[in-house]
């Protein structure tokens, strides 16, 4: 709770508080304000949740570049913007609620581990590719921004160059060669602790009050979709797939505290039916707002 105030009724006194601040990061070929998108589920979270304040992050001076950024940005890069706007947020002092979509949740698990200060409550992943992705089935973007993508891909992921120019690169998560994967990744191997072991990753991350991952049983986008719950292929080949609680760095070593986040009943994975990012409207009121109420 934030600030309190005391409301007179009659001859009785009552102490109401402000709502849990809520931050929002859109996912790839998204904006922060689009109407059909992010401006509808803001719509929605301030009239289920009223007097709350939501921020949906903007990375850039326009929508354009938001959209822009969300392809070509160095995530490392977002993030520190992102932790500076937090910083700078009177309003967020106390903490807040985070709710990223696609990739936007697991840029959000960096903001927790990486920026500890505002303190983020409580996260909410919808269809975060936690463990990275192996394909790129569909281009959400405008056509010369899809093309540019493409085209840095088929130069190889890992190289240098692009792994300092291309967004999703930066999640690729190639089974059949983790030893590059480790070496080079500089973003979802760096934050799942794949190579430098930061213990302060996992002592920010344990901060967090309850993490929810929300896998789509349907999800066409990311491959494997089980990454939505820190699930991926087994080393070495592209068919057979583990389970978070089957990783021995993530679930014995418990390098991001993952399992002691289970342990203590702060982890909690969710299922929706359907596509990527599909959340029937039952999902948000009887799952998904009610974990950003407190």
């Amino acid at each position: 709770k934030q600030w309190y105030q005391r409301r007179v009724r009659g001859s009785s006194v009552v102490a109401t508080s402000d709502p849990t601040p809520i931050v929002m990061w859109h996912g790839m070929g998204d904006s922060c304000c689009n109407p059909l998108s992010m401006g509808s589920v803001k719509k929605l979270l301030e009239k289920r949740i009223p007097g709350v304040y939501v921020v949906s992050l903007k990375i850039g001076d326009t929508i354009a570049d938001d959209t822009a950024n969300g392809f070509f940005m160095d995530v490392q890069e977002q993030l520190e913007m992102v932790c500076a706007k937090l910083g700078n947020d009177t309003a967020l002092q106390n903490g807040y609620h985070a709710m990223g979509f696609s990739q936007g949740g697991q840029f959000l698990r960096g903001i927790a581990q990486k920026c500890p200060q505002p303190r983020m409550k409580r996260l909410i992943s919808v269809g975060g590719q936690h463990q990275g992705v192996y394909g790129f089935p569909h281009c959400p973007g405008p056509w010369w921004i899809c093309r540019e993508v493409d085209k840095l891909l088929n130069m190889g992921a890992y190289t240098d160059f692009v792994q300092s120019r291309l967004v999703q690169a930066q999640y690729w998560h190639d089974p059949l060669d983790e030893e590059k994967y480790r070496k080079k990744s500089r973003f979802i191997g760096e934050i799942n602790q794949e190579g430098t072991i930061r213990p302060e990753y996992k002592t920010n991350l344990l901060k967090l009050a309850n993490l929810t991952l929300i896998k789509f049983t349907k999800d066409s986008m990311v491959t494997p979709r089980e990454s939505e719950w820190f699930g991926f292929y087994k080393p070495g080949q592209d068919k057979e797939l583990m389970t978070l609680q089957e990783n021995p760095a993530l679930w014995d070593e418990d390098r991001l505290g993952l399992r002691q986040l289970s342990e203590e009943g702060r982890l909690e994975f969710l299922a929706v039916e359907g596509d990527h990012l599909q959340v029937p409207e039952k999902v948000w009121l009887d799952e998904i707002i009610p974990r950003l109420k407190d």
